[in-house]
């Protein structure tokens, strides 16, 4: 196969709006280092990650709501989700699903032609456990925004599924973190996992993979997505932010509370914790600041978990349910990487229920 040296990619020249995006045509074609592969990317999934890296919205100089746009102040020395700069032009993109077209020196051949998606977590190979020594792919290494991209071997994983392309591509970062949140609280079958912003690629995630270890599952989204949602499989569906949360659960004794919310609605999620209970947290997109009675939090024996790095094996274990069909593509949309301006703007206005995709 004859590859070519440039390529249509999407770059990221800085921080701020969606203007720091640029289409570009020519840009060079990466090759291949030692223990890399080179991916034809067929599809990208959006995530958060990409909209606050941009947007510089992990800076702790920021306190808003995740919005998309560029921020008054941005901070720096910590606008990336490892709270370190990064380097411009960059291009992002993390979820991608795509075909091994080359490999660099020490990949057998072999993997060539694979179908894959990434595990986006980039790890010390020495010390692949060790939380302070790993990169996400389209931060701190260029992504898949762009119709080709390297990624080291072990981070590409192969797939064995009927799924489409863009289908495949709503998995990668959603349910490998909505994964490694259940596996942060130590949901079981025992458990009642309340799910805010289930409507989201996250929060669709947890529904299912909560299910999946047999948990009782109540999900949070606003009524007009309830039909969506319930294609996922909770036992429940409850309005996005009841003004009594406890009324609205009726006789559930909600054990762990799975969040990617945040904002002022936080404290109430917090008050009905069984005693003993557990929240795990992967997001804060309706704000970052929250209010927190620490009388609540000790006086209930509460456990708070935050989850961002996840363990090694996670992704490998969801592609494992992906192939055996026990979870499900919550897939929105699809758009050209020509609209990824339009389709982030559509990302951030949460009007869709499931994931949205580019197609380079």
């Amino acid at each position: 196969m004859t590859l070519p040296k440039t390529m249509k990619a999407m770059v990221t020249e800085g921080h701020g709006g969606l203007d720091k995006m640029v289409l570009h045509t020519d840009w060079p074609r990466p090759e291949p280092k030692e223990g890399d592969v080179l991916i034809r990317v067929r599809a990208c999934g959006l995530n958060n990650t990409d909209v606050n890296t941009r947007s510089g919205w992990y800076s702790k100089a920021v306190t808003e709501a995740t919005t998309g746009d560029a921020y008054q102040t941005v901070s720096d020395e910590d606008p990336t989700w490892g709270a370190a700069p990064i380097q411009f032009p960059r291009i992002q993109g993390a979820d991608i699903c795509g075909e091994i077209v080359a490999v660099g020196t020490g990949v057998d051949q072999a993997r060539i032609g694979e179908r894959v998606i990434s595990d986006n977590w980039l790890r010390d190979p020495a010390d692949p456990t060790n939380k302070s020594k790993t990169g996400y792919f389209g931060s701190e290494r260029d992504g898949g925004f762009a119709e080709y991209t390297t990624i080291p071997a072990t981070n590409a994983i192969a797939v064995h599924s009927d799924l489409s392309d863009a289908e495949l591509a709503t998995f990668s970062c959603s349910y490998s973190t909505a994964e490694g949140m259940l596996t942060r609280a130590n949901v079981t079958d025992a458990d009642t996992v309340l799910v805010t912003g289930a409507s989201g690629g996250v929060g669709s995630g947890l529904v299912q993979l909560a299910k999946r270890r047999g948990a009782r599952v109540i999900a949070m989204a606003s009524a007009a997505k309830h039909a969506d949602v319930a294609e996922f499989g909770p036992d429940v569906l409850i309005d996005r932010s009841p003004a009594d949360l406890r009324a609205a659960l009726g006789e559930e004794k909600i054990t762990v509370v799975a969040d990617i919310v945040g904002g002022d609605y936080w404290a109430k999620l917090i008050d009905i914790l069984e005693r003993g209970g557990r929240y795990t947290c992967s997001g804060a997109i309706a704000g970052p600041i929250v209010e927190l009675d620490l009388r609540t939090f000790y006086l209930r024996d509460l456990t708070f978990t935050g989850s961002t790095v996840i363990d090694p094996q996670v992704t490998r274990n969801l592609v494992g349910y992906i192939e055996a069909g026990a979870v499900k593509p919550a897939l929105a949309a699809t758009y050209p990487l020509e609209e990824l301006h339009a389709a982030q703007t559509a990302f951030i206005e949460k009007q869709h229920t499931g994931n949205i995709v580019v197609l380079p």
